[in-house]
């Protein structure tokens, strides 16, 4: 028996800056997963992913990651796509140092 498709979003990162980034409905790249478009369909997804992958000059690395619809929107479902959204592990960089200040 097959497996069944679990909702996904298209993800990779930013060519220049390197963030990880979501594509959302209206064809933007985002770095706010609350913003990216949750797919549902199998053959939907396989075609935004082929979509994504041809704008080499914008992002690199696109895959489609598995989600959950959350209160505020998807929800990742693996540990792996929870750290990447929430940038790098070490302090003062990327998202993890908005608010921070550096005393």
């Amino acid at each position: 028996m097959a497996k069944e498709f679990t909702p996904k979003v298209v993800t990779a990162n930013a060519l220049i800056e390197g963030d990880v980034v979501y594509l959302t409905a209206d064809d933007r790249w985002t770095r706010h997963l609350s913003e990216a478009e949750v797919l549902i369909d199998e053959a939907d997804a396989d075609y935004r992913l082929l979509q994504a992958q041809a704008r080499a000059g914008e992002i690199v690395g696109a895959y489609l990651a598995d989600m959950r619809r959350g209160p505020n929107g998807p929800e990742p479902t693996h540990f792996r796509e929870e750290f990447r959204r929430t940038g790098p592990s070490n302090l003062f960089h990327g998202k993890q140092s908005e608010g921070q200040s550096r005393a």
